[in-house]
């Protein structure tokens, strides 16, 4: 077997599936992250290390986003963003590398997937946090396309708007979106590889853990799983018709593998057809929309494409995933 074909193999095995990922990460993130999971592992280092530097890099990136680019603060200020998007892109690079890190070297664990499912999210807190005070140091481009005097007292107010824009785009919004792109990633692993391949968890064995786990020695392990409990629940909430659809599998044949094989493959493959559009509301697009308005020196409109352009997206998919769940639920 030669050098390459083992390589491809392995590169394969260390990607949840290719059919999940979209172009960008498949044939540049991804072979990337391999070979820097290949080297990480040499050193023994744990996949959960991986997920906290880039936790730490991913909200580090905030001091350099707070700056206002080339309009506002010229070269330096241009500079400042770059640098901001390598760090950001940095943290993303370690947030694919925990993954595969852990799928080489069999290092997977519950605290991993609750961590490297709240990283982005954790990135997000303090930039956006960083764009609320970067646009009241310089918001002299929005002021002027609406007519508004540049005084104190309006600062302070349009200040307090993008406050509230800042928390539906990113609490509401982002978080809802990412957690539902993840949802379905997982679902889709589940009907492909079944549950030894995917990471699809519900929210009543989730709750069964966090109650079975006592309370001495274990503090911040209990908040971890309790906010995953919520994140799992929140899920299934938006989901109703595959939950539907689940139940009945369940009662019937007692588990996916044994339902109908054309029922499953017609289930995957209306799956994979959503997976082009549900990868839009992962890191890479969402990123590079956030990149460009920084970069143009109107990050506050990165809000209003998430609130509207992605939540749209987000409904989309959602809509088409338990449409089909429902036919096929039908079916059965």
């Amino acid at each position: 077997m030669t050098e390459n074909k083992v390589d491809k193999e392995g590169y394969l095995a260390s990607l949840k599936s290719a059919e999940t990922e979209d172009w960008l990460d498949l044939h540049v993130v991804r072979p990337f992250c391999y070979h820097l999971a290949r080297f990480l592992a040499k050193f023994g280092i744990h996949p959960n290390t991986v997920t906290i530097w880039s936790i730490i890099i991913g909200a580090g990136s905030c001091v350099f986003f707070a700056h206002g680019s080339f309009y506002y603060e010229g070269q330096w200020g241009f500079l400042f963003n770059i640098v901001a998007i390598f760090l950001l892109c940095w943290a993303d690079i370690f947030d694919c590398t925990d993954g595969q890190l852990a799928r080489l070297t069999g290092q997977k664990s519950r605290l991993g997937r609750i961590l490297d499912g709240a990283a982005g999210f954790v990135w997000f807190i303090f930039i956006y946090g960083a764009i609320v005070y970067r646009f009241y140091l310089h918001h002299g481009l929005e002021f002027g396309w609406l007519g508004i005097e540049d005084t104190q007292e309006n600062s302070f107010i349009a200040t307090g708007v993008v406050v509230v824009l800042g928390f539906i785009s990113g609490f509401l919004c982002m978080g809802g979106q990412t957690r539902l792109a993840d949802y379905y990633i997982q679902v889709h692993l589940f009907f492909l590889k079944g549950k030894k391949g995917s990471e699809l968890d519900n929210s009543i064995k989730q709750k069964e853990i966090y109650d079975q786990t006592p309370w001495k020695g274990n503090l911040v392990w209990k908040a971890f799983l309790n906010s995953y409990v919520d994140y799992t629940r929140k899920q299934e909430n938006v989901t109703p018709q595959f939950q539907r659809m689940m139940r009945i599998v369940k009662e019937k044949y007692g588990d996916v593998a044994q339902m109908p094989s054309a029922l499953r493959q017609e289930f995957h493959d209306q799956s994979l057809s959503l997976m082009k559009w549900n990868g839009l509301l992962t890191f890479n697009f969402r990123s590079s929309i956030f990149f460009l308005t920084c970069l143009l020196d109107v990050p506050v409109m990165n809000f209003i494409f998430e609130i509207i352009a992605m939540s749209l997206l987000a409904w989309y998919i959602n809509y088409r995933h338990e449409s089909f769940s429902q036919k096929i639920a039908k079916k059965l």
